[in-house]
């Protein structure tokens, strides 16, 4: 394939380089800006921190359209966002480390303005007024806790001040492909901000509707049945009564209007079923679905500064996620599997730190915890019969860490952290009367040893612990799956960051190496029965590299490559030995590389090849979705006030359906290529 030469040509000739990069946004220079991050939760250079990061501004976000995790992901080496076929369904790989859906843990962690997303249900995020996104790779268990093994992705928005500010944005598009005669896609976004009273208080308000025309036919209706809409706000307001204090309280709340999710029977499936195998973006269901989903939260951050070395921050947050959906999971005139869900989901969480920053050593020290609330109503119609699952779920977690930052030398400098995590949860499910409770307890300490042999180039050796939170197999009958533990890890990173030619060009690179034990796989114990347990053990390896380089005052080039292989050195069940197997959900690869044009005159252009190597569903590795790569591109004429672009994503209009999904039961399309204008006005 074309694009398949194209990727290898320019790996061969400058991805080798890595980098962790954000883009420069005055074009007039010809070097990169300093970049600053807070994955240490303090402001540091992210050439100074001994991890691999990858920081984008919001500039970065416009620019290469990033409007959801999966686009992030695109981006980030080593890091793929699933989507399991509807809103909010989103689990994460990083570093070949997946978490199974039905465990409802994460591998990799997500913070939105510091208020944790804990589960994998309403995994997601509108990328709108972002001041900077950082994605953190490795364990961030010592300062970020439970359910960060593999790394954590970071949003912060942008905070209202004295200038006002806004912008009007529209973008109508179209599919490229679809089993519809609607194919129209359409966004508009709302941004503003300003001072309330100066120097003292200052609002922000943003807000998004997207609706995209579906690409599956209802052959029953003659209708659309995958339609999707969805409406998002935030409500920014912010009070600086002192030089000293700052507090933002922020309120958030995301409403989906959906049809069905974008998927079909698959090949296993059928044959379940005696079906004929489903025609491609076709479905005859008798049933039509619905999602009517919604996340809401409310944030109150307040930061301290006590003096010149002294800072004390408070994060409080009230997360509610609302699962509503209805769904014909047969896709056929019959009824052989309807489902319709109400369940609700509550995070209550707090942290509290204290920091201390003078004459090079820097410490840090907090408290943490949360309080979970989780209730899953869901009515199941097999035509024959139905079942009903009504079930309570709450858990408690507490938590001390501590993390500090030595200079030893000029050259040499000791990071070292410590966490202690508690957590309690228990489960009552009301139609069963089943009663289960258990509680897991963590350590997680990092320790690191960085040097600078000169000022432009710092490398790193660390190690670090991580881990994913146990939970319930809700379906159990024998107590003693009732419960699994806690997933465990040992990384191993060596790490190189570098600035060349006067901070024209960056390029960082890392490898690692994980020990993974108790990990959480899904067992079958019989023919039929399968549950969560901690039977397997796997051993990860793999490289990271990116590069960032600011070749004239308007051309910038970035190109990024993730390496995995990630294996069962242990694990077997009564259907086999999957030794040596690949885990799932875990990609061979990833790369990203783009070019981006901003001339003084107004002209603008961009284009970004991105691939993914081969991944399997399956422990037996049966089922697998094969490499592909995309190519986004955006072109347009910048003023001072308006924007005018033609954009495009997935221009090849190239198919990466997951037809091997849930074992081979199901497909879940990839979106069509799409193509479109988009016009913003900033004043």
């Amino acid at each position: 394939m074309r694009v398949k030469r194209i990727f290898v040509c320019l790996v061969a000739t400058g991805s080798f380089f890595g980098a962790e990069f954000i883009q420069a946004e005055e074009t007039t220079e010809t070097t990169l800006e300093p970049i600053v991050v807070t994955a240490q939760k303090r402001e540091e250079s992210i050439q100074e921190v001994s991890m691999g990061i990858s920081a984008f501004t919001g500039q970065i976000v416009e620019d290469a359209q990033i409007e959801s995790l999966s686009d992030l992901a695109d981006l980030v080496p080593g890091l793929m966002v699933f989507n399991e076929g509807g809103p909010g369904m989103n689990t994460p790989s990083l570093r070949g480390l997946h978490a199974p859906y039905d465990t409802l843990t994460l591998s990799t962690g997500l913070f939105i303005d510091g208020v944790p997303v804990q589960s994998v249900l309403g995994f997601e995020n509108t990328f709108l007024d972002i001041e900077r996104v950082e994605v953190l790779r490795g364990p961030q268990g010592t300062l970020y806790g439970k359910n960060t093994e593999a790394g954590v992705i970071n949003i912060i928005t942008r905070q209202p001040g004295n200038d006002f500010q806004g912008s009007l944005s529209a973008n109508i598009g179209t599919w490229l492909s679809s089993e519809n005669d609607d194919s129209l896609t359409q966004a508009y976004t709302v941004k503003l901000s300003g001072p309330i009273l100066k120097d003292k208080l200052f609002i922000g308000i943003a807000g998004k509707f997207s609706q995209n025309d579906g690409i599956i036919e209802n052959t029953f209706t003659g209708e659309a049945a995958d339609d999707r809409e969805k409406w998002f706000g935030r409500a920014h307001l912010r009070w600086t009564p002192t030089g000293q204090m700052d507090v933002s309280f922020i309120a958030t709340q995301l409403q989906y209007n959906n049809g069905a999710a974008f998927m079909n029977m698959g090949e296993y499936g059928a044959q379940h079923y005696n079906l004929p195998a489903p025609a491609y973006r076709k479905v005859s269901s008798n049933l039509q679905g619905e999602n009517n989903s919604s996340d809401q939260s409310q944030s109150l951050k307040v930061d301290y500064e006590i003096n010149d070395a002294f800072a004390l921050t408070s994060v409080t947050s009230r997360r509610v996620y609302n699962d509503e959906a209805v769904s014909d999971f047969d896709f056929t005139s019959a009824t052989l599997m309807h489902t319709k869900k109400d369940s609700k989901f509550t995070t209550l969480s707090q942290e509290l730190r204290l920091s201390y920053d003078n004459g090079g050593v820097k410490w840090l020290t907090g408290i943490y915890g949360d309080k979970d609330e989780a209730n899953w109503n869901i009515n199941m119609d097999y035509g024959s019969m139905t079942s009903v699952t009504d079930r309570d779920i709450d858990g408690n977690t507490y938590a001390v860490f501590t993390n500090l930052t030595y200079p030893l030398s000029q050259q040499f400098s000791l990071v070292g952290g410590l966490r202690y995590e508690s957590t309690e949860k228990e489960l009552q499910d009301h139609v069963s009367t089943k009663q289960a409770d258990d509680s897991w307890d963590a350590i997680t300490p990092k320790l690191a040893l960085e040097y600078r042999p000169v000022p432009e180039t710092m490398t790193y050796l660390s190690v670090s612990k991580g881990y994913r939170s146990g939970g319930f197999n809700f379906q159990a009958t024998d107590s003693a799956y009732y419960t699994f533990d806690e997933e465990q890890l040992w990384s191993y990173e060596l790490g190189v960051k570098n600035t060349f030619f006067n901070n024209r060009l960056i390029a960082n690179a890392s490898v690692y190496l994980m020990d993974i034990s108790d990990m959480q796989v899904s067992e079958n114990i019989s023919a039929i029965s399968s549950y969560v347990t901690n039977a397997g053990k796997a051993t990860g390896k793999g490289v990271e590299l990116e590069l960032m380089a600011k070749l004239t005052s308007g051309l910038s080039v970035t190109a990024g490559l993730g390496y995995t292989d990630i294996e069962f050195d242990d694990f077997k069940d009564v259907s086999g030995d999957y030794e040596g197997n690949t885990t799932t959900y875990s990609p061979e690869y990833t790369f990203n590389i783009g070019g981006q044009y901003r001339w003084e005159n107004g002209f603008y252009a961009r284009a970004d090849l991105i691939g993914y190597g081969e991944m399997y569903f399956d422990k037996a590795n049966k089922y697998k979705r094969d490499p592909y790569q995309i190519v986004n591109a955006k072109i347009g004429y910048e003023t001072e006030h308006f924007d005018l672009y033609l954009y495009g994503k997935n221009i090849l209009d190239e198919e990466y359906d997951s037809y091997g999904y849930y074992s081979g039961f199901y497909t879940i399309y990839s979106n069509p290529g799409e193509v479109g204008v988009q016009l913003t006005y900033r004043f």
